[in-house]
């Protein structure tokens, strides 16, 4: 064992040999390193947050022909520490009336719940916080804090737009869960286990669950971005509109947590989505599996990619109407989930024990068999209301 295979454990007992030889107990040297592998895991997740609101600008500014952050440093790489001190010195206000507690623990909690996520992402083989036999229950369940902090933000305010503003986006984001949450019973289907260390390794020899499930992956990613509430969901903010939503009486840090914590529960997302479809830590470089540090890139580069895919619906696809948004996901999205579900849980049964060729095959064209017929469905139904629109109305009897 070396450094290059397993960092993790080699920096533990260097640690743990210190400590014990410095005089602290086992069990306690054993609880400081853990404190301060959760306090590194956090302060790098920062850190990416703040390299985000970097990339998110300079996207933007490409999407509509300008050129973003251009000064402070090298690419004007240095621009969100200004930024950061900009929200750190503006007034603090709280309205009257506010809930203070409630009002204050709201933005704690939306960037916490993104933190928690973390826990369970493996970045590598053997680096990870914990390897839990029930990963995808808890990355619904903390992602389910989120949706409390928008409510309680928009309750503590004491302002009717702010209430408003959260109880329209905690309706879209409740609705969204349910077809994200089948869509990760697709991937537990395939590998058998709902650990995400047990899902990466069960592409790791076989095939890629996008293949296995492209469907799969397209519900999921679509769902993953209503949640988020961003752009066509973005009902929290609609740039628009006079109202920004549930957020509208926060000033300063507190409105900087909300905007971090979007940004990191975007990238989480995107990471989520390479780890449950495309093959987590083992690609684009080679030994991802063997040498954690290539492990590390791979995940990373892969929640960037799939970043900038949320980045790039958001900045080109225009908002869409809560009763319209609210009408996609209950008789489109859900249906088409659960019959998703139940395609691949049949194929699965019945093709499991061929082939690998034959399997993939097999669930590939199951997939593209549901979207073909799902797209008729849909144009029997275009047609119908151009017919029944078309149609002129009878003429009113006198």
């Amino acid at each position: 064992m070396n450094f290059w295979t397993d960092p993790i454990k080699v920096i533990y007992d260097w640690l743990m040999i210190t400590l014990t030889g410095w005089g602290m107990s086992g069990w306690l040297a054993d609880v400081l390193i853990n404190l301060l592998g959760i306090i590194v895991l956090i302060t790098a997740a920062m850190v990416l947050d703040i390299l985000l609101v970097w990339v998110e600008r300079k996207v933007v500014a490409r999407f509509q022909d300008r050129l973003g952050p251009n000064r402070v440093g090298p690419f004007g790489l240095f621009q969100p520490f200004p930024d950061i001190i900009k929200l750190i010195i503006k007034e603090d206000i709280t309205p009257a009336g506010a809930d203070k507690v409630v009002f204050n623990l709201a933005p704690i909690l939306s960037l916490a719940s993104v933190i928690f996520l973390w826990a369970v992402i493996p970045l590598a083989a053997n680096v990870y916080g914990v390897d839990l036999n029930v990963a995808l229950l808890y990355l619904v369940a903390a992602g389910a804090i989120g949706t409390l902090s928008i409510i309680m933000a928009g309750w503590a305010s004491n302002n009717k737009y702010a209430l408003l503003g959260a109880y329209r986006m905690v309706a879209v984001m409740i609705s969204y869960e349910i077809p994200m949450i089948v869509a990760l019973l697709i991937p537990t289907l395939l590998a058998g286990t709902m650990s995400m260390k047990g899902i990466t390794l069960a592409q790791q020899d076989g095939l890629w669950f996008v293949v296995l499930s492209p469907l799969g992956m397209l519900l999921f990613l679509v769902a993953a971005i209503a949640e988020l509430g961003r752009a066509p969901f973005d009902l929290s903010e609609g740039e628009s509109e006079i109202v920004s939503g549930f957020h509208i009486e926060y000033s300063g840090m507190k409105f900087g947590l909300f905007y971090a914590g979007e940004l990191l529960h975007a990238f989480t997302f995107g990471a989520f989505v390479g780890i449950l479809f495309f093959g987590g830590w083992n690609w684009p470089l080679p030994w991802g599996d063997k040498y954690p540090l290539i492990g590390i890139f791979n995940v990373l580069a892969k929640g960037m990619f799939f970043y900038w895919v949320i980045m790039w619906v958001k900045y080109t696809v225009p908002r869409l109407r809560i009763d319209h948004m609210l009408a996609f996901n209950w008789k489109f999205l859900t249906p088409l989930a659960f019959a998703l579900l139940i395609v691949t849980a049949v194929v699965h049964a019945i093709f499991k024990d061929l082939p690998l060729w034959a399997y993939g095959l097999a669930m590939f064209l199951s997939n593209i068999l549901l979207g073909w017929a799902v797209l008729e469905i849909l144009r029997s139904n275009a047609r119908q209301e151009r017919a029944a629109e078309e149609t002129p109305a009878p003429a009113a009897q006198h």
